[in-house]
């Protein structure tokens, strides 16, 4: 199915050759699912083309708008590409026509408190108007962080090395529907240098571990209070971007671990083999379909 976008985004010529169509916002049909898309990684555009590209196998229309917060200027995305093709979380809420879900990604601002994020106001308040207005949610690994913590106080662990790799995955219970049809374990990219105790999500009434990795350790939270989800992985990541990052920290001199269950015999020499793209689409997929109802 297309993604019903704005047609001049830069990333529409390269999923053109991949056989993803978009078509502008303004031919979506009136009952496609309006999905927001809060984009807090550094290199938009790549996390645009990341996203639309898990969203298009989907059986149904989709219109898809791109917001970024008004309270912080990017140093690797243009503002010019911002003004363009960007909206802010409350123009997004504004509206009086809410989105069908949101989807929120994560950012490289670990090593910060949440509280010293310069968007942190304009975050938490988007995060309690989606609660309170029932507005399903995907939040992704720091953005997940980031909703644990201000929804549910739960502080993010910081660890000595960044998990880095391809993880297997495993249900923590049969039924989940954004797991249907899949069979486990599936396997997802992680980038990341933090992650939460699956203790202190055990110990919070509202939240269940709904998957997790005996390698990497917890991947999904869900709430049993709101329609929300929270995802420690990047199940978006397209098959170079783990390759990208691993010579981007070594070009940067951080020495890193290369990426685990990700090249053939673990050499980086080598083209990283993709074994996660199918879940990803199935996992969005079925995110989708509750959209619907």
């Amino acid at each position: 199915m297309p993604v019903y976008a704005d047609p001049t985004l830069p990333a529409v010529s390269d999923l053109a050759a991949e056989g993803v169509e978009i078509l502008p916002l303004s031919d979506a049909p009136a009952d496609a699912l309006r999905v927001g898309l809060l984009n807090l990684m550094p290199l938009k555009e790549m996390t645009e083309a990341d996203f639309i590209r898990l969203l298009a196998p989907a059986p149904f229309d989709i219109s898809l708008t791109l917001v970024a917060p008004a309270t912080h200027r990017s140093r690797n995305t243009t503002q010019e590409h911002i003004d363009r093709f960007y909206i802010s979380p409350a123009e997004m809420l504004g509206r009086g026509d809410d989105p069908d879900g949101v989807i929120v990604t994560g950012a490289p601002v670990e090593a910060l408190d949440f509280e010293a994020v310069d968007y942190w106001e304009e975050l938490t308040a988007m995060m309690d108007t989606l609660r309170r207005r029932r507005i399903p949610t995907v939040y992704i690994c720091w953005g997940a962080l980031a909703a644990l913590y201000h929804h549910y106080g739960i502080a993010k662990e910081m660890y000595t090395r960044k998990v880095s790799g391809v993880f297997p995955q495993f249900p923590t219970a049969e039924g989940h529907p954004l797991f249907r049809g899949m069979t486990p374990p599936f396997m997802v990219p992680n980038s990341r240098y933090s992650g939460v105790a699956e203790a202190d999500i055990d110990a919070t009434a509202g939240i269940d571990v709904a998957a997790k990795s005996p390698d990497s350790g917890v991947y999904m939270v869900s709430s049993t209070e709101a329609p929300e989800h929270y995802i420690l992985g990047h199940s978006e990541y397209a098959p170079d971007t783990l390759d990208f990052e691993y010579h981007r920290d070594l070009d940067k001199g951080i020495n890193p671990s290369i990426p685990a269950n990700y090249y053939p015999d673990d050499d980086p020499r080598q083209k990283p083999v993709d074994r996660w793209h199918s879940h990803a689409v199935g996992l969005f997929t079925n995110w989708l379909a509750t959209l619907k109802g």
